[in-house]
């Protein structure tokens, strides 16, 4: 049988296997320069420090993340005291940043982060996050958690 270039042998293309399986990574996600640990998941995603070919330079800084409704783009909040030297106290300033979240870490809204910055891959985008620190605090700084109280039940109030 004659086969052009484009043409599929049947017989090769039924015994071949699809890839490797999901559950094992194809190779060991790669040093990038940080103390951090390392995802568990593998991805296919380029724009990943571990996985793909994206280099990390510069500032490295930890945040909330406040949004997750971009595909592949997490926004990252900081929070931080100025002092106002007139008045003699401290104002709360917030910056957020918009960074690459790679699939194998699997961020979502509300974990604290660490990101650290990279060539720009976006118009506003210049950061990509390279660990999960776990679950955000969500307690107010200075309220005291054993005088806040469940709401009293109907049946108390009577």
């Amino acid at each position: 049988m004659v086969m052009t270039p484009t043409q599929r042998n049947p017989e090769t293309a039924a015994t071949a296997s699809a890839g490797p399986s999901r559950t094992t990574p194809r190779h060991p996600p790669r040093d990038i320069g940080l103390d951090v640990r390392l995802p568990k998941s593998d991805c296919e995603d380029p724009k990943c420090p571990f996985h793909g070919r994206l280099k990390v330079r510069g500032q490295i800084l930890e945040g909330t993340v406040v949004s997750s409704a971009m595909q592949g783009t997490v926004v990252v909040s900081r929070t931080l005291l100025h002092y106002v030297p007139k008045y003699e106290r401290y104002e709360k300033r917030r910056r957020r940043y918009l960074a690459h979240a790679p699939p194998c870490l699997g961020i979502t809204t509300g974990r604290r982060v660490k990101i650290a910055e990279t060539r720009p891959l976006a118009k506003n985008v210049s950061f990509v996050v390279v660990e999960d620190l776990g679950e955000a605090s969500r307690e107010v700084r200075g309220e005291d958690p054993a005088r806040r109280q469940e709401p009293s039940s109907p049946e108390e109030g009577a």
